[in-house]
C-alpha cells in the first residue's frame, strides 16, 4: 500500500491527473469536503469497484475521509482488488487544519447531520437514559458507564464503533439513485 499524502502534497497535485474519492457518508460529505472530491461512501465502494478500477487506470486515485481511518480501510479494499490508491493523512480534519478550502454540497432529498454530531447526540442521549434509569434501578447506570468506556476507547484507538453502527442506518446510506451521478463521474474521469 502506498504512503499517505499530507494535505500540502494533495493540494499541490494537478487536479487533471488525480481523482479524489471521499468515502464518508453523504451528510459528512455535504458539510465540507476537499474541492473536486466525489462522494462514494465506503459501504458503496464494492458496488462501483469496476468504475473505480477504470478511473484509477486513467488518473491517480486519492481516498479521503474525516480523519484517515475509513480512507485507509478503503485503500486496503482497493489494494486487495488490485487498484492502487493513496489516502489523505488525517483526512478532511487535517485538510481544514492546514487552512485549505472545503466545498459544501446540498442534500436536496434530506437533511442528515454530520456523523460526529450524530455520535455526540446518541452518546449523550444514552448517558442521560442510563442516569435517569439509575433512579429506578442502579443497574441502569451500567449503560452510562458502557458509553463512557466506549468514548474513551474511541479516543485512544482513533476508531468509533458508534459511528460505524450509525453509518448503517438508512438515512446515513446513499439512496440507490444517488450512486448514478458518481458512476457517471467515474466513467468520465
Amino acid at each position: 500500500m502506498s504512503l499517505p499524502l499530507t494535505p500540502a502534497e494533495l493540494d499541490a497535485k494537478d487536479t487533471g491527473t488525480t481523482l479524489i474519492i471521499d468515502v464518508r457518508g453523504p451528510g459528512e460529505y455535504a458539510a465540507g469536503h476537499v474541492p473536486g472530491a466525489l462522494n462514494l461512501p465506503l459501504d458503496s465502494l464494492p458496488q462501483l469497484l469496476d468504475e473505480v478500477r477504470a478511473a484509477a487506470a486513467r488518473r491517480e486515485l486519492i481516498v479521503v475521509c474525516a480523519a484517515g481511518m475509513r480512507s485507509s480501510t478503503a485503500c486496503a479494499q482497493l489494494a486487495a482488488a488490485g487498484i492502487e490508491a493513496r489516502s489523505l493523512d488525517g483526512g478532511t480534519d487535517a485538510w481544514r487544519a492546514a487552512g485549505l478550502p472545503v466545498e459544501t454540497a446540498a442534500l436536496p432529498e434530506r437533511n442528515v447531520w454530520a456523523m460526529d454530531r450524530q455520535v455526540r447526540f446518541t452518546a449523550g442521549s444514552l448517558v442521560l437514559v442510563g442516569l435517569a434509569g439509575s433512579l429506578v434501578t442502579p443497574w441502569a447506570a451500567l449503560l452510562s458507564a458502557g458509553i463512557a468506556g466506549g468514548l474513551v476507547y474511541s479516543g485512544v484507538s482513533n476508531t468509533c464503533g458508534m459511528a460505524v453502527m450509525l453509518g448503517k442506518l438508512p438515512f446515513n446510506r446513499p439512496q440507490p439513485a444517488a450512486l448514478a451521478p458518481v458512476r457517471e463521474a467515474l466513467q468520465n474521469a
